[in-house]
């Protein structure tokens, strides 16, 4: 019999296993489960850890070759600009000097800049600006990256570029390459730049080209620039405006780069002084300086002569340095306004302290001419005719306040000094000094019914029958315009042209030997030159020399002289300006036109002392506007002229008496210390004696002409084409003339 508890039991048991394992399976399921679960999410954080990682790589890759990239292409694309860093500097303004090495002129209208050596910079300076700018400088790789994290922290901080952390290095990379932008990019190239830069120049390289272009405001770049601008220090031999500044001066130039106008010493006293306050605090806390030097400085800063403004002083050859840059443009084939940066150092032919003793006479001799006269301007010219350099360039007695250069910009009249041009084209055409001309009457017939042209001699007198050496050296006017007759106007002109006249106004007539046309005294007195060069004609020039920065030639002058008339011809043109003989009716034995070294009033006692060759020539315009002497020795040739810049007439001045006296005193000056030299006689020329009926001679002619003499005088003894009988010639005393 089965037994039901016992069933019962097994049951309950089987049912309790069976719940059991239900459990354990719904254990077991749910364990798998959620250990499914786990595993699924571990498996998605790994998956997206890993695609992040990649992605981060990748990035970073992706970043680094970009860097890379832009590093390559920045260092390819500024390459060449760091290779030639020296030479693509902005270079010094142009600088002007004399024959004697003084400045006369610097062209500053671009900013005003003197490269100097390190060494010519004072060490004070150097110190300082690397204190203020680069604590680093002399061991970093061109940038400092403390310096970039904390600016870029300002930076992002301001939501701007607030903070630069340029080295010096960066500076002088922003300032030549890259340019100013104010950008990341520009930052950027900063850096990326900076180690080739500090690879391929030493620290003091990289220094130097620094402080001599970083720019100090008031339209001063460089060290020495500033040192001018700011303490009036000049540059002295051996030693620049740079080298001679103190601890203060150097520590407020310091302060000013990174803020040019905001600490202007000038503009802005107090933001200068007081960053002057914090560029000696750097120096002492970084070991420069000791206290007691900071303390000393910023007294001196206090002091209330501490500034002084350095002016450039252009206004001491005004006239010459216009021509010479107007010149120096011309050489060098470049406009005036590319000159102004080139870097050029000019050296001239001028001679200032010789140019500043000839403007004193001329203003003396003016100031005793004004009241009486009415006579208040001269201009000179003095050249050395063998090479054509111009000495002395005046173009007014007032230069500092007369802008007007009369010498080389003024057309005037040059009277009976344009004389010779004819005289010469005439014995170009065999005649000689001793041809007789006769002085008388002269009426030209005029076309298309003008009346006849009637010369007359400044004296209203004829002299009868005379020589042309006579007719010159008294300067009478009736035979040099016969003699223009014979030669031609045509002729005469080129012969003017060819020997320096460049330009000229007016109409060129039979008066043209008399001086009508108006002419530049630089041209006049170039062209008489030619007369004592013996024919060989030198054009002027002011340029003789010019060096780059670095000491190379980019020009150099080679004046070459150019055959004008035969020195035969040109020596008898000297011979009668020079003949103080045969202008003594005109002139008297001691007049201007003669170099005696004692007084005149010694002259005239007997007594003229050392007599000095020279040749010379007066001239006056009819209307008594224009006033010239022209003359010459072995050694130079000098033009003056004097009138009035309005072109009002002179009252009772003529050549000998207005310009002489300048051109007289002038030229002793000149010849101070030379020795005394005659115009040499060239050979192809004999002295010989010639009768011509009613009056016989003995000058200078061509050997083969010495026969047809007598045939040649025929012309000029008549009256000319119109064919009027000369009348009995004055014996009457006349009034000198010019």
């Amino acid at each position: 019999m089965i037994d039901e508890k016992k069933v019962e039991e097994q049951a309950t048991q089987a049912r309790a296993r069976h719940l059991k394992r239900y459990l354990l399976r719904k254990n077991l399921r749910r364990t798998n489960t959620r250990m499914e679960g786990g595993w699924r999410k571990r498996r998605r954080l790994i998956i997206v850890s890993v695609v992040i990682s990649l992605i981060v790589l990748i990035s970073l890759a992706s970043v680094l070759v970009t860097a890379a990239a832009t590093t390559r292409a920045t260092q390819l694309q500024y390459q060449q600009q760091i290779t030639t860093l020296a030479d693509i500097l902005p270079k010094d303004s142009l600088k002007m000097y004399d024959v004697h090495g003084q400045l006369i002129y610097q062209m500053a209208d671009k900013g005003l800049q003197t490269s100097v050596p390190l060494s010519g910079i004072a060490p004070y300076l150097v110190q300082a600006e690397v204190a203020t700018e680069d604590s680093t400088f002399w061991s970093n790789p061109g940038f400092d990256i403390t310096g970039i994290v904390r600016a870029a922290v300002d930076d992002l901080t301001r939501g701007q570029v607030v903070s630069g952390a340029s080295t010096i290095t960066q500076q002088l990379i922003k300032n030549a390459i890259v340019g100013n932008d104010v950008s990341v990019m520009r930052k950027l190239q900063e850096i990326m730049l900076a180690p080739d830069i500090t690879r391929q120049y030493s620290k003091s390289q990289i220094l130097s080209m620094y402080l001599n272009t970083i720019y100090y405001g008031e339209q001063a770049y460089g060290a020495d620039a500033a040192a001018f601008t700011y303490f009036n220090l000049l540059d002295q031999p051996g030693k620049p405006a740079a080298a001679q500044l103190d601890l203060a001066q150097s520590a407020m130039l310091a302060g000013i780069p990174s803020a040019p106008v905001g600490r202007d010493p000038y503009l802005h006293p107090q933001a200068a002084y007081a960053r002057l306050q914090d560029v000696l605090g750097r120096m002492y806390t970084q070991h420069y300086i000791t206290h007691q030097q900071e303390v000393a400085a910023l007294a001196e800063a206090k002091s209330p002569n501490f500034l002084h403004l350095g002016m450039i002083n252009n206004a001491v050859a005004p006239h010459f340095a216009l021509y010479a840059l107007n010149e120096l443009a011309q050489d060098v084939h470049q406009p005036i306004s590319n000159l102004a940066r080139s870097g050029y150092s000019v050296y001239t032919t001028l001679d200032l302290n010789l140019q500043n003793q000839v403007l004193a006479i001329a203003q003396q001799h003016i100031a005793q001419l004004v009241q009486s006269n009415n006579v208040t301007d001269a201009a000179e010219v003095l050249l050395d005719q063998h090479n054509g350099a111009i000495r002395v360039l005046l173009g007014n007695i007032n230069p500092t306040k007369n802008d007007f250069d009369i010498a080389t910009q003024g057309y005037r009249q040059p009277g009976s000094s344009f004389k010779p041009f004819v005289y010469v084209t005439a014995f170009e055409q065999g005649l000689s000094p001793g041809t007789p001309v006769m002085d008388g009457p002269l009426s030209i017939p005029m076309c298309c019914g003008q009346p006849p042209y009637q010369p007359s001699n400044y004296d209203l007198h004829y002299h009868g029958l005379l020589t042309l050496r006579t007719a010159l050296a008294n300067s009478f006017n009736i035979p040099a315009v016969k003699l223009l007759m014979q030669v031609g106007i045509n002729k005469a002109m080129q012969t003017a042209q060819t020997m320096g006249i460049t330009s000229y106004e007016g109409t060129p007539t039979y008066s043209l030997v008399l001086g009508s046309l108006s002419v530049h005294l630089l041209d006049m007195t170039s062209a008489y030159g030619a007369f004592a060069t013996g024919g060989m004609h030198v054009a002027p020039h002011a340029i003789d020399t010019v060096k780059d920065m670095q000491g190379h030639i980019v020009f150099d002058a080679q004046p070459k002289g150019v055959r004008v008339v035969t020195p035969q011809s040109a020596y008898m043109v000297t011979s009668i300006l020079s003949d103080n003989a045969a202008r003594s009716y005109e002139f008297g034995p001691c007049s201007e036109l003669s170099l005696y070294s004692n007084s005149t009033y010694d002259c005239y006692v007997g007594n003229p002392g050392t007599i000095r060759p020279a040749a010379v020539k007066t001239g006056t315009s009819n209307n008594f506007r224009d006033n010239w002497t022209i003359g010459y020795t072995s050694d130079y040739v000098m033009g003056v002229w004097a009138g009035n810049d309005d072109n009002s007439p002179m009252v009772n001045v003529i050549g000998v008496t207005g310009a002489g006296p300048i051109w007289h005193d002038s030229m002793l000056l000149a010849e101070q210390g030379k020795p005394v030299q005659d115009f040499p006689v060239p050979s192809g020329i004999v002295q010989a004696t010639v009768h011509y009926p009613g009056i016989t001679t003995t000058d200078w002619y061509l050997p083969q002409n010495v026969a047809m003499a007598a045939v040649n005088w025929f012309h000029l003894t008549l009256g000319g084409p119109s064919g009027v009988v000369p009348s009995k010639p004055t014996t009457k005393p006349v009034k000198k003339n010019g």
